[in-house]
């Protein structure tokens, strides 16, 4: 399962990071079900991830990181989740909660990078807490669900709501607080991406001095607190873009392999109730089988096209209005239903024995179907969202555009 790049040019240090992957995917793979059953990625895969830099690539170079782009970002998962999803998963969010710290404000970074350059970082945005603002920032009190990553994190980005002197809410804050400041929830008993350890986080009337917030609002907008974003062509791309499109990667890495797999297999297995001893001689196998690749094929080319696009607006400084926002989440929404409707169509093609436990077609099957509901990627949402734009209705459904 080696990585691809479809002839893209990468940097030098994430080629370094692509190639260390490729000789750690087949352990990776190897201890897949042990992190699915432990509902964490082993200690061992951890230690792996964090010694090939996969962790670590988009930590802003003034802080000794490779300050990854888009499509950077999106191979890196993609290769990690070809061996485990869940795996790919926790570099996925890392990564992205390591750009969304780029973001804050310089002190902000200094305080995670400064005494640890290899920090980890996590994430929930949405505001499920309580705030109080007081001298020099905000007093914080919640319990964010789905914190993928939880149990190596050493910050987190967490969404708070900002009231006013009547207890209105006027506006939401990111705030960026130390692990110190919060506890780990053991919460996450879910069918699938179970390695990824997405437990629930506490904190209880925690200070989160103002240098440490920005405000949301603006930032997907495009106004950020970081001083000098305007010199980081990543960090000048679309706020909500780029938080949709890193989200396909695992599943894409995934599918492919599911497809693999099916294939290797079908020159030697059976279909069940007919005089076929190979899948491979089945018409509706092959009929099946071409089908999922497609929609394995459409979803990388539309994945990558994605994130060209996003680097292109960085890089440009051009950044998107609503309408090409809106196409950027419907895109990311066609592409998880696409990878979804692959793996459907793979495990009807392999047959009952897909669902084997011994099998990692089903533990593939349950952790693409539950990347998929990630709220962020909502296909249904997405389309609307779309949708309202091409037709020119402007009723807002959501404000993660």
């Amino acid at each position: 399962m080696p990585t691809r790049t479809d002839g893209r040019t990468v940097s030098a240090q994430i080629r370094e990071i692509l190639d260390a992957v490729d000789a750690a995917l087949p352990s990776i793979a190897a201890q897949a079900k042990d992190g699915d059953s432990a509902r964490r990625l082993t200690d061992d895969v951890f230690a792996m991830l964090r010694e090939t830099g996969a962790l670590r690539v988009s930590i802003p170079k003034r802080h000794g990181g490779p300050e990854a782009n888009v499509r950077e970002m999106l191979e890196v998962s993609t290769a990690v989740g070809a061996a485990d999803a869940a795996a790919g998963w926790v570099v996925m969010l890392t990564n992205v909660c390591g750009w969304l710290t780029g973001l804050f404000p310089h002190q902000a970074q200094e305080d995670v990078y400064g005494p640890n350059p290899d920090a980890i970082v996590t994430g929930v945005l949405m505001p499920t807490a309580t705030s109080t603002t007081v001298e020099g920032g905000y007093r914080i009190t919640g319990k964010w669900h789905y914190n993928s990553g939880s149990w190596w994190s050493d910050w987190a980005v967490l969404g708070f709501p900002i009231l006013d002197e009547a207890g209105e809410i006027v506006n939401q804050g990111l705030a960026l607080v130390p692990a110190s400041d919060y506890r780990v929830e053991d919460s996450w008993f879910i069918s699938g991406m179970r390695g990824t350890a997405s437990n629930t986080l506490i904190a209880e009337d925690v200070f989160v001095p103002s240098h440490r917030t920005f405000f949301l609002p603006p930032a997907v907008e495009g106004r950020f607190a970081n001083e000098t974003y305007q010199d980081e062509p990543v960090h000048r791309s679309g706020f909500i873009p780029v938080l949709a499109a890193v989200l396909v990667g695992p599943n894409l890495g995934a599918a492919e392999t599911a497809l693999e797999y099916v294939r290797e297999k079908a020159a030697s297995k059976a279909v069940s109730q007919t005089f076929f001893t190979k899948q491979s001689e089945s018409t509706a196998v092959q009929l099946q089988v071409a089908r999922a690749a497609q929609l394995i094929e459409v979803a990388r080319l539309l994945t990558f096209d994605v994130a060209d696009r996003i680097d292109r607006w960085g890089e440009e400084d051009d950044y998107p209005e609503p309408a090409e926002r809106a196409r950027i989440k419907a895109n990311v929404g066609f592409i998880a239903e696409s990878l979804q409707q692959a793996i459907d169509l793979l495990m009807a093609a392999h047959g009952s024995g897909s669902f084997a436990d011994s099998n990692p077609l089903q533990r593939i099957w349950r952790d693409i179907h539950v990347g998929t509901s990630h709220a962020v990627v909502s296909p249904a949402i997405g389309y609307e969202t779309y949708g309202k734009a091409l037709l020119g209705d402007p009723t807002p459904i959501t404000p993660m555009v």
